[in-house]
């Protein structure tokens, strides 16, 4: 019995290494591309994804929705929370501890930059409120609905049992047309909708 557990223990390790490995790999393929993007063009694949989010009467109707405030390095999104914020409750991921938890967009004065570089508000109150609608970005995500993330499993655990209505977004060089995503990580978001440049992926 001992040797059959210890046989399991070894390749368990070994599968958790193979996954790793991808998964590293994958997140080196999508920066590198990233870096290659003008500002202009993350600001024109912003444009046609937002354009198509505010066409959803998912979206028309929410009061309350999860952003994020994006960083250099993902699907610009300063324009669309300036634009709505005086019609929409928008929140934001702000990191405490091992938690993700929710702030209130206030304005862009209210905001400071923390842990992993992100950008969130300067403010004590912790949302805890029904979110309508989130839109959030991820490094990578496949035909099966799969997101992958930082690897760090903020949004992994804020998202689990959740039932708010998820759209991924991202550049299309983002979704990888195979099931790779399956390989890398074990327990993956569902999303309902993925919107891209020139693309979007339904699911509902």
């Amino acid at each position: 019995m001992r040797n059959l557990i210890n046989s399991l223990l070894m390749v368990f390790s070994k599968k958790s290494e193979r996954i790793n490995k991808e998964k590293k790999e994958i997140r080196s393929q999508i920066q590198l591309l990233k870096l290659r993007l003008s500002e202009e063009e993350k600001n024109r694949e912003a444009q046609a994804v937002f354009d198509k989010i505010e066409s959803l009467p998912e979206f028309q109707a929410a009061n309350s929705i999860l952003m994020y405030w994006s960083t250099n390095s993902e699907l610009p999104t300063h324009d669309i929370i300036k634009k709505w914020i005086a019609q929409k409750f928008i929140v934001l991921p702000s990191i405490a501890g091992k938690k993700l938890v929710l702030k209130r967009f206030i304005s862009v004065d209210k905001l400071v930059q923390k842990s992993l570089g992100i950008w969130e508000p300067d403010l004590t109150d912790i949302f805890i409120g029904k979110i309508d609608l989130v839109i959030v970005p991820g490094v990578a995500f496949d035909l099966n609905k799969n997101r992958l993330g930082r690897g760090k499993g903020y949004y992994d655990r804020f998202f689990k049992n959740k039932k708010s209505l998820k759209i991924g977004i991202g550049f299309d060089f983002q979704l990888l047309k195979s099931t790779k995503l399956l390989l890398c990580q074990i327990q993956l978001n569902k999303f309902e909708s993925i919107f891209l440049f020139n693309q979007v992926i339904n699911f509902r």
